[in-house]
């Protein structure tokens, strides 16, 4: 495919792996827990398995992706979740249907790894910040619409139907990454499977302390996003008070201002400096949080649309943040853009992981907690990542395999 629209659009489908297993099914969680007679945290459950697999695996597929090429790793990785969808909707009680969905998983933790991956390998600078805001634009359709759609499945087919159209999909991707998907990194560039030179690498990378906590802080400004995301059912059905084809009041806000931050980034990428799309990044996003903490202090009783307006003001700003920071961190190894991708994917989906498995539970009864849960995540991301970015890096160990060496080694 040599359009670079139809190429975005692929890259977006994608990365749309993981967000549809998480977000399809939501609207049935009520329904699993009465066919299966558990309470909510036990069918939370489902969902920090699929997120907790996706966190491990993510840390393979760069790598995996460096040494076999970007496009036999996607489409090993679409046919994986279509055959683990299918099986999901046969599941005849919970503990089944978490493991299943941990199989789910391992497989849909490929999709936003490679395709950073592959947008660093064909794009440079400002058009590389462009490509990957396009995709995450055309990406935030998948949130925004899913539950929705998981809505009208569950009101029409039950839970079990949420997990046929996610097979469906993974069918349709495989054909495309198959039949349409781009190989951008060629034989010569790639990278020999050697375990003992690969795990050196993953450890000179780890070792790297302005990486490490880079990686962290960002993965815990982009993972408080977590917190409604998870709490989605507790917090449409029993916070807001609405039904199960409600969900959109909740995720099209959401979304919205995710895809807005998205298309704005890509715009402004080649027109006001770097420093100044940050500033405005970390504005919505500190203020965003701030009123959603204000309004729930000031009401018990939160209703729409003013429970969901901050949400959005904190997904623009996080939006016009992570294709500068994601950029910014996989420079530090341009020779490794896989690994790199993989520990960035793997901190922020282990996050995920463990706001929606151990954390969120106690906060989705609560309007209040869910915003000083958001609230709090922000603002250790966000000193995390001040601190990094102004402390000169500790130096690393020597890298086993082609990786730059660590910059304070320069001064």
């Amino acid at each position: 495919m040599k359009s670079s629209i139809a190429l975005t659009l692929l890259f977006a489908l994608c990365t749309m792996m993981g967000p549809l297993g998480i977000d399809t099914y939501l609207p049935s969680f009520h329904a699993i827990a009465q066919e299966f007679a558990v309470g909510p945290a036990a069918v939370q459950q489902t969902l920090s398995a699929y997120v907790l697999a996706m966190a491990i695996t993510m840390l393979f597929y760069g790598t995996l992706s460096d040494t076999f090429g970007r496009q036999r790793v996607l489409l090993f990785a679409a046919t994986g979740f279509a055959i683990t969808s299918c099986v999901a909707a046969f599941a005849q009680s919970l503990e089944a249907l978490v493991t299943i969905r941990f199989v789910q998983g391992m497989t849909a933790g490929a999709g936003m790894v490679v395709v950073r991956a592959m947008v660093q390998d064909r794009f440079q600078g400002a058009d590389a910040q462009r490509m990957m805001s396009m995709v995450m634009f055309c990406f935030g359709l998948a949130p925004a619409l899913a539950p929705i759609l998981g809505g009208w499945l569950q009101t029409h087919g039950g839970w079990r139907a949420a997990f046929f159209f996610l097979s469906g999909f993974g069918v349709l991707l495989a054909l495309l990454c198959w039949r349409a998907l781009p190989e951008t990194l060629p034989p010569p560039k790639r990278v020999p499977l050697k375990l003992r030179v690969i795990a050196g690498n993953y450890l000179t990378a780890v070792r790297h302390r302005q990486f490490r906590w880079m990686v962290v802080g960002l993965a815990l400004m982009a993972g408080a996003n977590s917190v409604y995301i998870s709490a989605a059912a507790e917090f449409i059905l029993n916070v807001l008070h609405l039904e199960e084809t409600s969900f959109g009041w909740l995720f099209i806000p959401l979304i919205g201002g995710s895809m807005l931050g998205s298309a704005l980034s890509g715009s402004l990428a080649k027109r006001i400096p770097q420093r100044v799309q940050k500033a405005i990044g970390y504005s919505c996003l500190l203020a965003g949080c701030a009123s959603n903490v204000l309004y729930n202090v000031w009401t018990d009783a939160p209703v729409v649309p003013w429970a969901v307006l901050p949400i959005t003001c904190y997904t623009l700003g996080i939006s016009l943040l992570m294709p500068i920071l994601s950029l910014q961190v996989m420079g530090l190894f341009p020779q490794m853009r896989g690994l790199a991708s993989s520990l960035q994917g793997f901190a922020q989906m282990g996050v995920f992981a463990i706001m929606a498995g151990a954390v969120v539970p106690h906060l989705f009864h609560s309007g209040l907690a869910l915003a000083l849960g958001q609230a709090l995540a922000v603002g250790c991301g966000a000193l995390i990542w001040w601190w990094a970015s102004r402390h000169t890096p500790a130096t690393a160990a020597a890298p086993m395999g082609p990786l730059p060496s660590d910059p304070s080694q320069k001064k």
